[in-house]
């Protein structure tokens, strides 16, 4: 059973950052593809940004030169760097590995308000 945990979540100001971290219970982000989804009050949950085992990256156009995935395979971690936050940042982010069909964090809630 893989287990994902989002943290780092938070209210912040326009134009502000913030960095997000996904705590994986096994060495899987080394392994198999993983990436952060958002879901918005009203809205579907769009993906943000990939990363494979290669670390190629992948984002979404909205957040293209703001945000960057990474991830520390000895730590079993991946991050989300964002950076100049926009009110339209706001939603519930989620970390996804395509591990056995994909798990799914419980999500951190990224504010953006002034």
């Amino acid at each position: 059973q893989v287990q994902l945990v989002e943290s780092g979540g938070g209210l912040v100001q326009p134009g502000g950052s913030l960095r997000l971290s996904c705590a994986a219970s096994g060495n899987i982000f080394k392994v198999y593809t993983a990436g952060w989804y958002r879901q918005a009050p009203g809205k579907q949950r769009e993906l943000v940004a990939t990363i494979t085992s290669s670390r190629a990256t992948n984002y979404a156009d909205s957040v293209k030169g703001r945000f960057t995935i990474s991830r520390d395979n000895a730590k079993n971690m991946m991050y989300l760097q964002m950076n100049s936050l926009k009110p339209e940042d706001t939603a519930v982010y989620y970390c996804k590995s395509w591990v056995a069909g994909g798990y799914w964090g419980q999500g951190t809630q990224v504010t953006v308000s002034s």
